[in-house]
């Protein structure tokens, strides 16, 4: 294991920027290490980013659909991708849908095979968060059984289906490309869609029954998409204590109410505004609603989201980049890091002057390193 002691170097803590040393060994921080001492003067020092939420591993797994898969391989170029974008610790969010190809039940077991192949061969924390559709109900003893094949430790209950339309029989919107992507013509779809949506009066009691059974083996529940704050109550009785990405105010208070995370999407930061016009993540940021922020389907995003609050004046950087680090760390179980601090992982992103990932450490391996910074810590 490396052992390594940077000086000279910003460090960002609880109260703000402070020049230290920033000294590990085995993995963990450990100020009294004995060991090689690199210049990290002009670079500054972050906790690792911790990625509740990311989808964006789905362009390497199936980089051309329906035509090129490499599922262990994307697994792979996502880890290469996170680490350059300071990300040590990343939940890979892997729909277990109806809506079929990369996110029907098929696919995600071949992904979640791969990922317990390859996890422990790179640096970079990999994770998985199960999205599982409400209403997809004969495949929930199955999704249980990967949840514990696997080890699955986060699981989000989403519902997409159009229920308006489907209520008064009528196709929703963009549903034949939708059957195509499934691999179903569109008249089978729409006669699953159908079915699915009758399932409605059985939904509640099923999803509280899993959800028992799962925070009885230690899983992190949470809902996606909560649209009001009467819809975020129920799913809290129901044991889902995460709010990713609520739609609106009403449902983000209700989640502070209740004392339940807050998740949010950092692209949503960086556009300013939601991109199914719901309610922007800076309004719930600025109100205290928001504990997370998750790359949702853009790795770079976390990043450029506390740049974003930072030049802004919204957050300071303790407070920005607490909604990426401790933030999500604390919301999902993982004391161990987060944090810049004796005996935790070693888990840390070195940015230039400009703000730009210069290295990204975790568990104390190089995951990620380029520029003048690399220059320091290869040469003799």
């Amino acid at each position: 294991m490396i052992a390594l002691r940077l000086s000279g170097a910003e460090v960002l803590g609880p109260k703000g920027w402070d020049e230290r040393d920033v000294a590990f060994a085995n993995g963990r921080f450990d100020a009294e290490i004995d060991a090689r001492v690199v210049d990290a003067s002009g670079f500054r020092i972050l906790p690792g980013i911790v990625d509740a939420h990311g989808d964006g591993f789905e362009r390497h797994v199936a980089p051309r659909r329906g035509a090129l898969r490499d599922t262990q391989g994307g697994l792979f170029a996502t880890a290469a991708e996170l680490a350059a974008n300071g990300v040590t610790t990343a939940y890979l969010a892997q729909f277990w849908s109806w809506e079929g190809g990369l996110r029907g039940p098929d696919f995600a077991e071949e992904v979640f095979a791969a990922w317990a192949a390859m996890r422990a061969d790179v640096p970079v924390d990999l994770r998985v968060q199960l999205r599982l559709e409400t209403h997809l109900l004969d495949e929930f003893s199955r999704a249980e059984t990967a949840i514990a094949t696997y080890g699955i430790d986060y699981l989000v209950f989403n519902d997409h289906l159009a229920h308006d339309r489907l209520a008064e029989g009528r196709q929703p919107k963009q549903m034949t490309g939708q059957a195509l992507k499934s691999g179903r013509s569109p008249e089978a779809h729409f006669a699953l869609l159908l079915e699915l949506h009758r399932n409605g009066p059985r939904v509640d009691a099923a999803v509280s029954d899993l959800a028992e059974r799962l925070r009885a083996q230690g899983v992190r529940l949470g809902s996606h998409d909560d649209g009001d704050a009467e819809t975020r109550a129920r799913l809290r009785g129901q044991g889902l204590r995460i709010a990713e990405f609520p739609e609106t105010l009403d449902a983000a208070e209700e989640a502070r109410r209740g004392g339940d995370g807050i998740v949010m999407g950092a692209p949503n930061v960086v556009r300013g505004s939601s991109h199914k016009r719901n309610v922007a993540a800076i309004e719930l940021i600025e109100a205290g609603l928001c504990d997370a922020l998750a790359s949702d389907y853009h790795y770079p995003a976390p990043l450029s989201a506390v740049l974003r609050l930072v030049e802004r004046g919204i957050c300071d950087w303790p407070a920005a980049w607490s909604l990426v680090s401790d933030g999500p760390a604390g919301l999902l179980g993982l004391s161990d890091r987060g944090r810049i601090a004796e005996g935790l992982r070693a888990d840390f992103v070195v940015l230039d002057a400009d703000s730009r990932v210069a290295a990204t450490f975790a568990g104390g391996q190089v995951a990620y390193l380029s520029g003048a910074f690399a220059e320091r810590l290869l040469s003799l």
